[in-house]
């Protein structure tokens, strides 16, 4: 599987309908690259993948319109931006949220036989979803069109038993796997570095981290902001006012409890993409 920054686009694939093929220029690939997987390191930590923290949002940081309800964002342009994007990783990440109130397919439709589909990966600490045959990402899986997911589980104490025996039939005839995974007793959580740690071992080597609102706004916050190495933004000209998901991850407070910025983006690059503006960039240390 070739996820290297640089692979080419425009070559038909034939397991994507011409009607659902995405196109993103070879000159806009080239130009994305700087703020795309690289080769792990002497400079990486190996126990975990390269993070890429990547979202759409409105002009007052709004993922959706309200909790659950689906809101269209990204223009033809930077929605055809973000599935090179996905192309170029080796596995997406979303919450259950997510799972449950979108039915997302995960997948990549990139018009091009080097592009391939991500590996779907499923954080759901308290076993909330209850995946069934009809989820769009097993029908995708099924046409060959995209993987079945991974799904985190949670494991300690207060946590569920586990994955029924159809819950797992239904994974592994797909290619998929319920993979468990320690939480914070104290919260009921995922610590991130055990969720990139566990994605690590699956032998995934990048990840596109997607949403919803509360995985972004975690993996904002401070010190966990430090795991993320590229942070690629969508933003669309509008707003969707009070009461939506928005992006506002909570601020750190210094030894007098004085508030400051949790996180701030440095190397900023901007790229306008149709009626929308994306900005990648690094956060700094």
């Amino acid at each position: 599987m070739d996820h290297s920054p640089l692979a080419p686009v425009p070559v038909s694939d034939p397991n994507i309908p011409a009607s659902e093929a995405l196109t993103f220029p070879p000159d806009l690939a080239t130009r994305f690259a700087p703020h795309l997987p690289q080769p792990l390191g002497s400079d990486h930590d190996d126990k975990r993948p390269f993070v890429t923290l990547t979202f759409a949002t409105s002009l007052d940081s709004a993922l959706s319109l309200a909790p659950g309800q689906r809101t269209t964002l990204s223009g033809p342009a930077s929605k055809a931006m973000t599935h090179y994007l996905r192309s170029q990783h080796a596995a997406i990440l979303v919450g259950v949220g997510t799972a449950v109130a979108d039915d997302p397919g995960l997948n990549c439709r990139i018009a091009s036989s080097a592009a391939a589909s991500p590996r779907p990966i499923i954080l759901d600490p308290r076993a909330r979803w209850d995946p069934k045959p009809t989820a769009k990402v097993f029908q995708l899986a099924a046409a060959g069109k995209g993987l079945a997911p991974y799904i985190l589980y949670g494991e300690g104490e207060g946590m569920t038993t586990g994955p029924s025996p159809q819950q797992l039939s239904l994974l592994e005839q797909h290619g998929g796997k319920y993979v468990p995974v320690s939480v914070d007793a104290s919260t009921g959580r995922f610590r991130w570095p055990e969720v990139l740690a566990a994605i690590r071992r699956e032998g995934l080597e990048s990840v596109m981290v997607e949403g919803g609102g509360e995985v972004i706004n975690s993996l904002l916050r401070a010190p966990e902001n430090e795991l993320v190495d590229s942070v690629i933004v969508t933003i669309a000209p509008t707003w969707l006012g009070r009461g939506g998901v928005v992006v506002s991850p909570e601020r750190t407070v210094d030894g007098d409890g004085n508030p400051s910025s949790p996180v701030r983006l440095t190397g900023v690059e901007w790229y306008p993409l149709g009626e929308d503006i994306v900005l990648g960039g690094k956060i700094l240390r």
